[in-house]
């Protein structure tokens, strides 16, 4: 039975998460959290973080994260087959229908309205991880029981992406050998 729910969470997200790996994000966490219990909210942060760190799509990399967490190899299969074939599927569908119907104004207003709504699930996933990040509980209160060093080490990575331009791997490296550094100085 365990074998079906993985499967059916996973294919309902592959169904349903529009605009990418960080579209996908509020999607995974709604099921694999709050649905399902399968993983606490810390334990989905680190699910992203892991998913960001390692090749594919953040999708795909969270559907055999979990699927290997929950039922070891068969799971991770099992919960990517899911999330992968709904996208192989429409993805065939939707470039036939484009190839055929490319010129129409109708389509490009639909895919102008899509823009905004996938930039707020992005927008909205990034403030639950950033939450989890700097409180380390499910609930928060501005100011109480903030974890510095996270905010630290959130300003600091923010500042070489944005103001030094540094490369994205570079910065999560150098925060790993920080973090893994001041563990060990305490």
């Amino acid at each position: 039975m365990m074998y079906w729910d993985i499967f059916f969470c996973f294919l309902k997200i592959g169904a349903f998460s529009f605009g990418g790996g960080y579209a996908a994000l509020p999607l995974i966490q709604g099921e694999v959290v709050g649905n399902y219990g399968w993983l606490s909210m810390r334990e989905f942060t680190d699910l992203v973080t892991i998913s960001q760190m390692t090749p594919g799509s953040i999708a795909v990399n969270a559907a055999t994260f979990v699927g290997t967490r929950l039922a070891g190899l068969p799971g991770a299969v099992i919960a990517t087959v899911g999330c992968v074939l709904p996208a192989c599927f429409i993805v065939t569908l939707v470039a036939k229908m484009y190839l055929k119907y490319r010129d129409m104004t109708l389509l490009s207003g639909v895919f102008e309205v899509l823009r905004p709504a996938v930039v707020a699930l992005i927008a909205a996933s990034g403030v639950d991880i950033l939450m989890s990040a700097f409180w380390n509980h499910e609930t928060f209160i501005v100011f109480k029981d903030i974890n510095l060093r996270m905010v630290g080490l959130f300003l600091l990575s923010l500042f070489l992406l944005l103001k030094c331009r540094m490369n994205p791997i570079r910065v999560m490296l150098l925060a790993g050998v920080l973090e893994v550094g001041v563990y060990l100085l305490e």
